[in-house]
């Protein structure tokens, strides 16, 4: 596609080349423009009506869409600008939309884009059940999905994703309140077989049941984090530590029913555990009291 660029207002010196002269779709768009922070795309477009069409072109191609490198804060007319041409994205990272992304704002550009593999909507409370059911319906390949502190996330909603989405590995529900026992179980069943990572951190309605489910259907799960489970136990953990032989971390501070001698099976197997044995807390604390490391010998 040829277009006519516009005049360069001075006179070009013989045998010079702009840079719009240069080939596009070989040149400008691989290995220049690629290269270019979107913040910095967006002044560019405003160069000249040559540019801008440089710059729609390489919108148009993107896989790859992370709204931080716009900045802190992206405005929404700015976000439709960047997108409206998108059609082959495979990751979307939106947190710095949090403030104002809504159903109407995500939805067309789900629909755009049904080769989607990673999706992060950490935080971004004013979409609702509409948006993730048009990503679950759309996106048959979604892998990775962050729904962290996205307060309307419900069982009804999470239910919707465990019965449209076959390819997910990952998936953060941290701080998502209103999920229960109840939908975790669907979600183990549904999708357990797959999942590699499941993050259920400071979910005060998720106990024992939820993650037992888990252990039995998740034979692939190697990082869990259930950091504030406050109704998660000792039981649980068990159950982890005998179904989940791929099993690599865990998250369980805060967890104050969870006692050491269920998590002592995985320390043997290397698990990562961020809580110490309490010999070691117990240690690190007579340090801080007394300002040096006692002798111990634990071979008594």
């Amino acid at each position: 596609m040829e277009l006519r660029m516009e005049p360069s207002g001075g006179e070009q010196e013989p045998g010079a080349v702009r840079l719009l002269d240069l080939p596009w779709e070989d040149v400008l768009l691989p290995h220049i423009l690629s290269r270019v922070p979107l913040c910095q795309l967006l002044q560019l477009q405003r160069v000249s009506r040559a540019f801008r069409a440089l710059v729609q072109l390489h919108l148009a191609g993107l896989r790859r869409f992370d709204a931080a490198q716009v900045g802190p804060q992206i405005p929404r007319a700015a976000f439709a600008w960047l997108l409206r041409d998108a059609e082959g994205l495979q990751e979307l990272a939106l947190a710095p939309c949090h403030d104002w992304l809504s159903d109407e704002d995500l939805v067309p550009v789900l629909a755009r884009n049904p080769q989607l593999r990673s999706v992060a909507l950490a935080g971004c409370g004013q979409l609702s059940r509409r948006a993730l059911g048009a990503l679950a319906e759309g996106c048959p390949r979604l892998q990775r999905l962050s729904l962290a502190h996205c307060d309307w996330v419900d069982g009804l909603a999470l239910r919707g994703l465990a019965d449209r989405c076959p390819a997910l590995e990952e998936l953060d529900l941290t701080a998502c309140r209103q999920l229960k026992d109840e939908a975790i179980v669907y979600l183990a069943q549904r999708r357990g077989a797959g999942l590699r990572s499941l993050s259920l951190a400071v979910n005060a309605n998720v106990g024992d049941a939820a993650v037992q489910e888990l252990a039995r259907n998740c034979p692939e799960l190697e990082h869990l984090d259930l950091t504030g489970c406050l109704r998660v136990g000792s039981d649980g953990v068990r159950t982890l530590a005998e179904y989940c032989p791929a099993l690599r971390s865990l998250r369980v501070r805060h967890c104050h029913h969870v006692a050491e001698p269920s998590l002592s099976r995985l320390r043997k197997r290397g698990v990562d555990i961020d809580v110490e044995p309490p010999l070691h807390q117990a240690l690190v604390l007579l340090q801080d009291m007394a300002g040096f490391a006692p002798f111990v010998n634990l071979q008594v």
